[in-house]
Formats: structure tokens, C-alpha cells, sequence
């Protein structure tokens, strides 16, 4: 499929109907040239990111929730690390989304989430998210295609009330081919500082690498939506990966121009008081 230079980056990443995971190539770079390019970019974004969540926080009154997704080594973990560190920890939280616990799976799928989603003024970042329950559960078949299948309008839904109340929700696939997952987990293994990253587990999923991409294939079709867009991530450059994200990030954060509250203070007044003090 051929791409127009000139078109933004968000354009060009986000699902918009008919759409097919397997045509998006995992190391295209669309909307950038190369990575000094790449680079330079990505630092305006976080300045523009720092500065406008300072006025969301101040502001009060609206939030940013932030989905991280993709197969394991797709790179959720290097994205909050130096793409998300932009943003105040003041104003900032991260959520990871792990196995279940016993109580978390004695309630709907989605009571965990709850919990966790962004306050006025906050961002919030999910490290995997509610979408497992019709990833992990679909391909581990952990529950009753019946029951998993209901799973996407109920998250259509879910996603339109934080719309609704004033949360701004962007989705992030990081997309990496499965030779350079191969790549990155030979890495954890040749560098014994990366021992403790490398997870046999992960060479289990890695055998069920077409069923997982079937089950995003669906989840990114059925799950886009205007009030919560999917974007995918060609991730396996790294430096692309952190440039559209940041990009499409304080994009969004632009076009909602959080400001501060106005404050009519005595400015002359404290200043004499301040002055004799």
C-alpha cells in the first residue's frame, strides 16, 4: 500500500475500517525520512507533552488515558521509559496488567479497570490492559468463545463512558515482526544483565504467535472507534516507535489546550506584604 509523505503520522497509524495487521510492515517509518530526523522530533514532542500536562494537571477538569499493547519484546516497558517520562510522576500513573488475581477473577472482567482508570487531571498509562481478556483468554481459550466474544461491545462501551466523562483514550499496538522478537529475546540471552528480563514462558507464546495475531486483528478492527481510537505501531525501530507515539500523544494533548484556572489574585498587595516580611 502506498503512503503519502506529506500526511501526519496519526493518519497513517490508525485503524480506520477495513484494515489488515498483516499488510502493516513492521519497519516502515511512514511520515519520517530517518532517525536524526526521528529524533529531533521525538524531543519536541516531549517538551510539548511536559508542558501541556502541567495545564491538564492544573486545569483539573479532564484526563488522558494511554493503552499499551503488543507481543512480548514489542517494547511497552522501553515506551513508558522514554517516551511516557515526559510527563510530572505527579500527574502521572502507570497500571501493569498481570494474570488476575483470585478476587479480580471473582468479578466482571472489567472491575479491575475500573479502579485504575485516570482522575480529573491525570494521565494514566496501561502496561497491557483490559484487552487481554480477548487476547490471553481467546487464545489460551481461558474462557467460552460465547463469553469472550460479548467482550468487545462491552469495551466499545466501557471506553465511550471514560469518552464521555471527559477521558481522552489513545491505544497503542506495538507492532514487531517475529524475526526481531527473535532478535530481542537471543539479546536478553547474550547479556546476562538481561537475564532477568528473559522469560521461558515467553517462547511458549511465541509458539502461538498466529493465533495472537488473529485475536489483535480482531480486537484492533472491532475496538477502533472515534471516541478510542487503535493506532499500530511499526516498533521494530525503535526510534520510529517513540516518534509516532510521542507525536501522536502531544497531538492530542494540543488539541484538547488544557489550560490553568484564572486566578484573580492581589499581586500588589502580596508583594507588600512579602516585602515587609
Amino acid at each position: 500500500m502506498a503512503r503519502d509523505p506529506k500526511r501526519r503520522i496519526e493518519d497513517h497509524l490508525r485503524v480506520r475500517g477495513r484494515f489488515a495487521l498483516a499488510e502493516v510492515d513492521p519497519r516502515s517509518t511512514p511520515g519520517c525520512k530517518d532517525k536524526d530526523e526521528a529524533l529531533a522530533r521525538t524531543n519536541r514532542n516531549l517538551a510539548l507533552a511536559d508542558r501541556l500536562q502541567y495545564g491538564l494537571h492544573a486545569e483539573g477538569r479532564r484526563s488522558l488515558l494511554l493503552v499499551l499493547q503488543g507481543m512480548d519484546t514489542a517494547g511497552k516497558d522501553g515506551v513508558i521509559r522514554k517516551v511516557m517520562t515526559a510527563f510530572n510522576p505527579q500527574g502521572c500513573r502507570v497500571a501493569p496488567f498481570k494474570a488476575p488475581t483470585a478476587e479480580e477473577a471473582a468479578h466482571d472482567f472489567l472491575w479491575r479497570v475500573w479502579k485504575v482508570t485516570p482522575a480529573r487531571g491525570e494521565v494514566a498509562i496501561f502496561n497491557r490492559s483490559h484487552y487481554e481478556d480477548v487476547l490471553v483468554v481467546r487464545v489460551h481459550e481461558l474462557a467460552p468463545e460465547p463469553v469472550w466474544s460479548k467482550r468487545y461491545e462491552l469495551i466499545n462501551q466501557f471506553e465511550r463512558q471514560l469518552a464521555d466523562s471527559g477521558t481522552t483514550v489513545l491505544k497503542f499496538f506495538l507492532h514487531i515482526s517475529r524475526d526481531e522478537q527473535r532478535e530481542r529475546l537471543l539479546e536478553r540471552l547474550d547479556d546476562p544483565a538481561k537475564h532477568w528480563k528473559f522469560n521461558a514462558g515467553d517462547l511458549d507464546e511465541r509458539a502461538r504467535w498466529k493465533d495472537y495475531q488473529r485475536a489483535y486483528q480482531d480486537a484492533l478492527t472491532r475496538c477502533s472507534t472515534p471516541h478510542a481510537p487503535w493506532y499500530v505501531i511499526p516498533s521494530d525501530r525503535k526510534w520510529y516507535r517513540d516518534l509516532a507515539i510521542s507525536e501522536i500523544v502531544a497531538g492530542h494533548l494540543a488539541s484538547m489546550d488544557p489550560r490553568p484556572p484564572v486566578v484573580k489574585l492581589d499581586v500588589k498587595g502580596f508583594r507588600t506584604r512579602l516585602a515587609k516580611d
